[in-house]
């Protein structure tokens, strides 16, 4: 297994600097055995949330003279009640509430009205609503099961590819979490201390490049595989009538990131104008009801009560992991080794897209943020820069088979057919996000031209 293997290469490391008398004072075997009983409780499938939060208490017992009961009602307040915090379960609900208001079905209605004639036909329009979605939702989950439901019955009894059709919208689905306000950039600034605005502003133009290389993927195939369907002609003012579906979705995304970009509001305050201007437009289209609020209600309550227990959990043990000093004596050994800082940023990514392949992608952000986070800066790189890539990394771990969460989604919308479909269907998707990642290692003013 991939983690097991992490977890003894790294913590055995330790072992090797403890016998060379280079390691924190800290005893290295009971680490070690805690580190292969979380491995261990990840593999059983044991709740992650349990996981962090046992395992930071036991840690805490075992090495700190301190008493658990001193410092665990602290941490879990001062995780629960930040301020940043607030804007996530407001752009879950925005979510939930475009998801049931109709919105999303204009949007994808209009956009297909420009797009059918390129090469590739409707495939440029899953991409292309996912990714303006994805600027209302700010989530992958809420981006893929919104426009999957909306796209799947427009293929039905078509001459397109399933795998191709699944795979665009997975990877549209993904976007979710890069194209602002994605929430794991919210994540990563509360467990970084990093500017929200800025790692908004950062994500622009790899969030474009990624949509542009996905429009590529189709471009290519639509030459190969040539519709009937994309020659026909649609009158001018027939687009132009069917461009009103357009208008909520710009207003929406006037009302979250004009705010933000404009400085007129903070992300937090961005996410409440978002969850007015979706119940509005929920009032408009008849689809205001109680019934909706109670389930959008209950979706956002349950989602956010998910995110903040493995956030309570993660902030337990990077306290007590922390107070041993075990991340920043991490990062002083890495920093030091005789490689380029490159290579091992290198490195880095590659266990990110071994772990991508087994966890689900908000766990292993919160798992290895505070650990990795100091060896990036110790290398000299940005912080707003690496929560781009990191937030990157987490797009393909929710397209990666077997635990990619978006695909999952989508297969639960099918009415029948394998799973492997989408797992083919993706695979030069997420090429397309390798690329974006390549051309970021090497230009990393790509996400800093805005700041």
């Amino acid at each position: 297994m991939i983690i097991l293997a992490v977890f003894v290469l790294f913590l055995g490391l330790f072992a090797w600097l403890s016998l060379s008398g280079n390691a924190p004072d800290i005893a290295i075997w009971p680490i070690i055995g805690l580190s292969l009983l979380f491995a261990g409780c990840f593999a059983a499938g044991v709740y992650i949330a349990a996981i962090l939060g046992v395992l930071g208490v036991v840690t805490g017992f075992v090495f700190s003279d301190r008493p658990f009961y001193n410092f665990i009602g602290s941490v879990a307040w001062t995780t629960s009640s930040n301020y940043v915090l607030i804007a996530l379960p407001l752009f879950l609900l925005m979510g939930e509430l475009l998801l049931r208001s109709g919105v999303s079905a204009k949007l994808y209605k209009a956009l297909n009205l420009w797009l059918n004639r390129l090469p590739g036909g409707l495939l440029h329009t899953n991409i292309a609503s996912c990714a303006m979605f994805s600027a209302m939702s700010g989530s992958s989950i809420a981006t893929a099961a919104t426009m999957g439901s909306v796209a799947l019955p427009q293929f039905e009894g078509t001459a397109y590819d399933k795998r191709v059709v699944l795979g665009s919208l997975a990877a549209g689905g993904a976007l979710g979490s890069l194209i602002p306000p994605g929430t794991i950039l919210i994540i990563y600034a509360l467990l970084t201390n990093t500017s929200v605005g800025g790692l908004y502003a950062a994500a622009l133009v790899p969030a474009a490049l990624v949509t542009l290389f996905c429009f590529g993927v189709i471009f290519l195939h639509g030459l190969r595989n040539p519709l009937p369907e994309s020659g026909l002609r649609i009158p001018l003012s027939a687009k132009l009538k069917g461009t009103l579906g357009i208008v909520p979705t710009l207003i929406l995304i006037a009302l979250v990131l004009g705010t933000i970009y404009g400085g007129l509001a903070t992300p937090t305050e961005a996410a409440a104008f978002g969850v007015a201007g979706a119940a509005f437009f929920a009032l408009i289209e008849g689809k205001l009801t109680l019934r909706a609020l109670n389930e959008s209600a209950l979706a956002a309550a349950r989602n956010t009560a998910m995110v903040g227990l493995i956030l309570i959990g993660a902030f337990v043990l990077n306290y007590i992991l922390t107070s041993l000093r075990v991340p920043q004596t991490v990062a002083e050994m890495i920093a030091t080794l005789p490689v380029p800082g490159w290579v091992i940023m290198a490195a880095i990514v590659l266990v990110y897209l071994a772990m991508g392949t087994i966890m689900e992608g908000f766990s292993m952000v919160v798992t290895t943020i505070p650990v990795i986070f100091l060896v990036v800066m110790h290398l000299g790189y940005d912080p707003i820069w690496f929560g781009v890539m990191v937030t990157l990394l987490v797009e393909i771990a929710l397209i990666t088979p077997p635990d990619g969460t978006v695909m999952y989604v989508l297969q639960g919308l099918r009415k029948s057919g394998p799973i492997t479909d989408i797992f083919e269907g993706v695979i030069p998707f997420v090429g397309a996000y390798l690329a974006v990642i390549v051309l970021l290692l090497f230009f990393p003013g790509l996400a800093l031209m805005f700041l």
